[in-house]
């Protein structure tokens, strides 16, 4: 039998709500509901239609309804969904740094990459409801999982 921890928080878990304040997680918890929310009323529409799309476009369709799906989880374990929290950060700072940015410096901005820098905004509250502190202590500073069985 295996003695594999899980990544979600519970009752007697050292990374369970206690080690953030009610209005921290609640604000998360907000987060995770404008991520799932927003997600599927804007994809949600398309999801009978989205085997005629190109399977790039196919794929990140799937890969957007699924985060959306996984951000409900995070409503009910804002600590354990926190790497969604994250994920939703990181590639869309990466896309506004690498792809909007250099083109609205050299002035090549079209409207569909408009459009899309608009919806990429609204990683701004998900910015501001990430508690960063602990994302820093549990991820960076905190020792890893063990890499071998325990004896």
């Amino acid at each position: 039998m295996s003695n594999i921890s899980t990544p979600l928080e519970t009752p007697g878990n050292s990374t369970s709500a206690g080690t953030l304040p009610a209005f921290r997680l609640n604000l998360m918890r907000g987060g995770y509901l404008l991520m799932a929310v927003g997600t599927l009323v804007v994809k949600g529409p398309m999801l009978l239609q989205v085997s005629s799309l190109p399977a790039i476009e196919g794929a990140e369709f799937c890969i957007l309804i699924a985060l959306a799906l996984l951000s409900f989880l995070g409503v009910r374990y804002p600590i354990g969904m926190l790497p969604i929290l994250m994920f939703e950060v990181m590639w869309k700072v990466l896309w506004l740094a690498l792809v909007a940015a250099p083109l609205l410096i050299a002035g090549d901005l079209d409207g569909a990459t408009e459009s899309l820098l608009f919806s990429i905004l609204f990683v701004v509250p998900i910015i501001a409801v990430t508690p960063w502190d602990f994302v820093w202590k549990r991820f960076v500073t905190t020792g890893g999982e063990r890499w071998r069985p325990t004896r």
